[in-house]
């Protein structure tokens, strides 16, 4: 019996390495890759640009803590400064760590405006914004939050898409609107781009931050840099993590400088966050991502293989009602409930990897750096499958 704690109810495959798109388990046996590490692979297996630049880092320093600066991360901080909505940028390791300081700059920015009762955070239903106590009350999903109650206090929930309720919801107390701009977990729910800008009308009407958990949309996954850029709305604040290392744990709060001007020396910080090894690969990523054209061709590919996925739908009524998501973060529901399980197990055994999600869904996360022949490949896969799942069905 292993040692490792039993919280995971793994597939039986394991794997040994990976190579660009593909990823070859301990047998041999090699697999089209559309879980990507769940959207943290961004670039594929083994990317050559970020093996050298992980490799020439360890020949230099690994780790020498923020008490000193680190050039690459003071770097990689301008840059994503310079490309999107942020003056200035805060490193640490996970996507829930990155959120759970978005909450605590909410906090901080209000207590340091003069109203420190304002520190209650608005989620939506279907969130999921991290593991840590505080996350998976602002997520409040019953199976994250049964047995480790009582719920941390400090947040709210409202029904996706009801702005009626949003408004309802606010009190004196409320500090912040926190939202995914398409829920990942929930299951591949978009949030409309009107329904996006009225939040932003509703926190500047109420004296609110809006916060974005751009965890799994982030870092060129839906076509833009980051998600939010479709709508046109701005954040306060943004969490990013997953394909910012592009495999390399590492995790970035990006905040507007009114914000930020709150966060003082002392009153948050990190011991491996920003590290010289996560900054080096989060550089590497970024200089792929913002390559002219990349994201132009992520455009564009995920377009064929929402094109092919809607004819899948149309094709397989039995097995699938309807096909969602934006750029390359798609979800396919599932006509049986708790059948996305089981699609996802027959598509391993056929060769595809992909991942369940709420809602009955079977998410479709491939690295950024897929082209038409993986699409169609996928394609044929998910056909076969769904074929095979019919006949089982009608036995």
């Amino acid at each position: 019996m292993s040692a490792v704690m039993p919280t995971y109810a793994r597939y039986d495959v394991t794997f040994e390495r990976g190579e660009g798109v593909y990823i070859v388990d301990t047998e041999g046996r090699r697999y089209l890759d559309f879980g990507a590490g769940i959207a943290v692979n961004a670039l594929g297996h083994c990317h050559p640009h970020l093996v050298e630049a992980l490799k020439a880092q360890a020949e230099t320093i690994w780790h020498c803590s923020n008490l000193y600066h680190i050039p690459g991360q003071e770097r990689l901080a301008d840059r994503l400064a310079a490309n999107s909505f942020a003056d200035t940028v805060f490193f640490n390791n996970s996507g829930g760590e990155a959120v759970e300081m978005a909450c605590k700059m909410a906090r901080k920015y209000h207590a340091e405006n003069g109203h420190p009762e304002r520190y209650r955070v608005i989620s939506v239903e279907g969130a999921f914004h991290g593991r840590s106590l505080a996350m998976i009350a602002a997520g409040r999903q019953e199976k994250h939050i049964k047995g480790f109650g009582p719920v941390t206090d400090g947040f709210d929930q409202v029904a996706f898409g009801n702005l009626n309720e949003m408004r309802a919801a606010i009190t004196a107390e409320t500090a912040a609107i926190l939202v995914e701009p398409v829920q990942g977990e929930g299951g591949i729910r978009p949030m409309d781009a009107d329904y996006l800008r009225a939040l932003r009308e509703i926190a500047d009407e109420f004296g609110l931050l809006l916060l974005m958990d751009e965890v799994q949309t982030g870092v060129g996954r839906t076509g833009k840099l980051f998600a939010h850029e479709w709508s046109g709305v701005t954040p306060d604040v943004l969490a990013s993590a997953k394909g910012l290392g592009g495999g390399f744990p590492i995790g970035a709060c990006l905040a507007v400088q009114k914000v930020s001007d709150a966060m003082t020396a002392g009153s948050h910080g990190t011991t491996f966050g920003g590290n010289p090894m996560a900054s080096a690969v989060g550089n590497a990523v970024l200089d792929v991502i913002l390559e002219d054209g990349f994201l132009a061709n992520v455009g564009r590919v995920s377009k064929r293989l929402m094109d092919g996925l809607q004819k899948l739908v149309a094709d397989n009524p039995a097995v699938f009602s309807e096909v969602r998501g934006l750029g390359l973060m798609i979800g396919l529901k599932c006509v049986n409930e708790g059948a996305n399980g089981e699609l996802v197990k027959a598509l391993i055994a056929n060769g595809l990897l992909t991942v369940p999600a709420g809602d009955n869904i079977v998410r479709l996360l491939p690295p950024l750096v897929i082209e038409g022949s993986h699409v169609d490949e996928a394609l044929s896969i998910l056909g076969k499958t769904a074929k095979e799942m019919t006949v089982e069905g009608a036995g």
